[in-house]
């Protein structure tokens, strides 16, 4: 008996962790930083700590993957699988970088980490919203 309480606990403790798996994950931009002049093409990189990096379609816990929100002023719905538009990029494969070819400009992006099926998690693994100058 003391032994099923003791395996009941464990399972229920696993259960317990995978529920709070990235509470303490954060997304952030490598570079561009907020505030750069760029010019010409941008290179955009992506770091994520606390959790790793799936492709789309592969349900793992405490992973997921890159979106890049570009000039987006209010975020999309948050409880459903993200667009793919041009202000609103996948990296379903997994990527953690990317070229971009931006207007000369002001420029914001911001990251949001989705699950294997493009839904963002909750709570939200975002990063900040920067701005980039493209000269």
């Amino acid at each position: 008996m003391n032994a099923l309480r003791s395996l009941l606990s464990a399972i229920f403790l696993i259960g317990s962790l995978s529920v709070f798996a990235g509470q303490d994950a954060t997304v952030y931009f490598i570079s561009p930083q907020d505030g750069d002049v760029v010019s010409g093409e941008v290179v955009v990189r992506f770091g994520l700590k606390g959790m790793g990096v799936a492709p789309a379609g592969f349900e793992k816990d405490n992973t997921g993957h890159h979106h890049l929100l570009i000039d987006v002023d209010t975020l999309p719905d948050m409880s459903v699988s993200l667009p793919a538009t041009d202000n609103i990029r996948h990296f379903g494969g997994g990527q953690t970088e990317t070229t971009l070819e931006l207007t000369k400009g002001k420029h914001t992006l911001q990251l949001v980490l989705g699950d294997y099926a493009h839904v963002p998690l909750n709570p939200p693994v975002m990063s900040e919203r920067i701005t980039i100058i493209v000269e």
